[in-house]
């Protein structure tokens, strides 16, 4: 599964082998927008900082993006912000700004070129002069091992206001990838450097592919002068009319999709009937505004055995389309009890046959399981996430054990449904939905005929170990 394959092709034809590097700057390159900014604002609605203090610093930050102050003016007024405060607390900062505010702002386009690189062997290295605490989630959401950036020094568990050694910018971040290089053996000639500034020259000028991502004035001027190659990404940032278009017409459209099944509705008296007529209509209509174009394989395994139990990795809520496009008819979804006190969605969704779960933990597993039970008896199949709930970005979640527990107790077929990348239309921490080519891969149906409760967690296993392999991720787990 290779989202944004075109833009790969480069990276894909070239030579393999971690003698030769990709680095990739951060801010403006992955990150749409400048990550500091976030931390400054989730310190100020968390109370750490004053409304003086967070606006000095956010006039800072916008000072330099408009190039009226350079950077060492931001990252003093960042270091002396961040002065007494502990390390732990500087971590819990991390993980917040990390799952509300970066991971929906990552890039798809920069983030299908790091994973080229990957897949080639190359030496991938964040190098920005972000700190530790900007990037090392990134990091590991993208399966990053080397992060070259500014550290800030910490005494004693407390930051100190003071940096360990220079600031990783402009001449010394070329002079810490010449340092890197050497130490691993690898070849600036070969090497790859991904940018966005025009401070970041010299860097540029030592490795042999230059890459320019949504580069500023400047470094567009001198790019042209030396026709180094140019891409500029609009999927993440600022707010399109287009974006709040599409995002109200495919909710409002949930509704009146249903009604228009009330005429089989009148004819016949089935209300399923209405909610497949329903479900079809909302599906079609809503990927086609919202700009889905969901590119799918292995179709055939949704009809080859039901009613079955579909699992799929969520990433976005734009999932719930995905998958009516996919599952058509004679379906339901599990979602929590809470959203049946949803005025406007609660009722269409009993409507729609949901089931409700109470996701607490207080409830008796039996019963959880029986009302999912009756409807798989009833003939209907059921579409879980067995992560629980959406990831903050691509990486797959620990699968939790009811979807292969009410698959085995009701006799019927796991279906695994591979979602690539459905957070490049509508990460979690995002609210407008933008077009997006979606890659889905159905897999073969996993019998349950022969599983009982004993070897449950080789069964879990396996199956996540299905999507780790497609996805092509290891094993690793999202930092909390």
């Amino acid at each position: 599964m290779k989202p944004h394959a075109h833009l790969t092709r480069e990276v894909d034809a070239s030579r393999g082998g971690p003698s030769t590097a990709a680095f990739f700057d951060f801010d403006g390159t992955l990150l749409a927008g400048f990550s500091v900014f976030f931390f400054l604002l989730r310190q100020y609605l968390n109370g750490r900082v004053s409304a003086g203090e967070a606006m000095d610093q956010v006039l800072a930050v916008a000072e330099y993006g408009l190039k009226r102050l350079d950077f060492a003016g931001v990252l003093d007024q960042f270091t002396l912000a961040m002065s007494g405060h502990s390390d732990e607390e500087m971590w819990k900062l991390a993980g917040e700004v990390f799952r509300k505010d970066l991971a929906g702002r990552l890039y798809p386009e920069s983030r299908a070129l790091l994973k080229a690189h990957q897949d080639k062997g190359h030496t991938v290295v964040l190098l920005s002069s972000a700190t530790q605490y900007q990037l090392a989630l990134v990091a590991e959401e993208l399966g990053v091992e080397h992060v070259i950036c500014t550290r800030l020094e910490v005494e004693d568990g407390l930051l100190t206001g003071y940096m360990e050694g220079p600031a990783c910018y402009g001449a010394e971040k070329h002079r810490a990838a010449e340092a890197f290089a050497r130490s691993r053996r690898i070849s600036l000639k070969r090497s790859w450097f991904y940018s966005d500034g025009a401070e970041d020259l010299p860097l540029l000028e030592a490795v042999g592919h230059p890459r320019l991502l949504n580069p500023d004035k400047k470094l567009t001027m001198i790019a042209q002068e030396r026709d180094w190659p140019i891409r500029r990404f609009d999927s993440r940032g600022s707010t399109r009319l287009s974006d709040l278009v599409r995002t109200g017409l495919v909710y409002g459209s949930f509704i009146p999709s249903f009604l228009v099944g009330a005429p089989a509705w009148l004819l016949n008296r089935s209300r399923r009937d209405v909610i497949n007529l329903g479900l079809s209509i909302w599906a079609d209509f809503g990927s086609a505004v919202a700009g889905l174009d969901v590119k799918v394989s292995g179709e055939e395994h949704l009809w080859e055995n039901r009613p079955a139990v579909f699992i799929f990795n969520h990433q976005s809520a734009t999932d719930v389309l995905i998958l009516a496009r996919l599952l058509r008819q004679d379906y339901t979804g599990m979602t929590k009890q809470e959203m049946k006190n949803n005025p406007l969605l609660g009722p269409a969704l009993q409507f729609a046959d949901a089931v409700f779960i109470d996701r607490q933990g207080n409830a008796d597993p039996a019963e959880v399981a029986r009302p999912a039970l009756d409807k798989l008896a009833a003939g209907l199949s059921i579409a879980i996430a067995p992560e629980g709930h959406r990831s903050a970005g691509y990486r797959l979640g620990p699968f939790k054990k009811g979807a292969f527990h009410i698959a085995m107790q009701a006799g019927v077929p796991i279906v695994p449904i591979v979602i690539a990348n459905s957070s490049d239309s509508l990460p979690k921490s995002a609210v407008l939905i933008r077009p997006a080519t979606i890659e889905v891969k159905i897999l073969e149906p996993v019998s349950t005929a022969d599983w009982d409760a004993s070897t449950m967690d080789q069964h879990v296993r396996y199956c996540r170990e299905l999507f780790l392999s497609e996805l092509g991720q290891s094993d690793q787990r999202e930092r909390t």
